[in-house]
């Protein structure tokens, strides 16, 4: 069931199948194409979001228009919820990658919520400091890692969430395209695109399109420590 997907979310931990079917039913519904924007930076925000189906990208965009991949979204997570505990604008901008369904719930249902289960409070709060914790991490690679190294790490991350077993490694579906990529591992295209093919004529990954097939993850593991 479609349903399944966001039953991870950290909403619905620890919660009966009665509860956590509820609260989807009083959510609201939204079909997006790729392309389509859920909000902007800097929009005032009061609501947050589950992902259905799909991909979701986050990026914010720098003065001279550069854009800076934050994260890719996908069945399960959960994104929008900052301004819900700290009322202000967005801090990213939230565009489809994959076509998506992606469940809506404002800021007052939310309250009466956590109201009615306070425990679930606690999972959100580990969830932002499971965010926190990815983008000090992020800072990191940009300081100490070479752009090999983040490609490495941003294809065995992606893998993670979107991977699928097939017969001659693991095939991830990122829906991105090579700019995308690219914003994503804060390099220019021509430099993630280098690595790419340094991965692949070295047998570590095929390249098929918006998809890489992972063929050796522990060399790519090494190369991304």
């Amino acid at each position: 069931m479609a349903d399944d997907n966001v039953l991870t979310a950290p909403l619905f931990v620890g919660l009966d199948a009665e509860s956590s079917h509820a609260l989807i039913a009083s959510m609201k519904v939204i079909d997006v194409g790729r392309g389509d924007v859920l909000f902007h930076e800097g929009e005032p925000g009061d609501r947050l979001y589950l992902v259905r189906d799909g991909k979701i990208k986050l990026g914010r965009r720098s003065n001279d228009g550069r854009e800076n991949l934050l994260a890719v979204l996908g069945p399960g997570e959960m994104f929008g919820e900052l301004s819900l505990f700290d009322p202000g604008p967005r801090t990213a901008t939230a565009t489809v990658v994959a076509d998506a369904v992606v469940l809506e719930l404002g800021h007052s249902d939310l309250i009466r919520w956590l109201g009615e289960h306070p425990g679930v409070a606690e999972h959100l709060l580990q969830a932002l400091a499971q965010r926190l914790r990815r983008t000090n991490e992020a800072l990191a690679d940009l300081v100490f890692s070479d752009v090999p190294g983040r490609v490495a790490k941003a294809l065995l991350d992606l893998s993670t969430r979107f991977g699928q077993e097939v017969e001659d490694g693991i095939r991830v579906a990122h829906d991105l395209t090579q700019e995308e990529l690219a914003q994503l591992v804060g390099a220019s295209r021509e430099t993630v695109n280098k690595a790419l093919a340094d991965f692949a004529a070295r047998g570590w990954v095929r390249r098929e399109g918006r998809a890489v097939v992972l063929l050796d993850v522990d060399r790519l593991e090494r190369r991304a420590r």
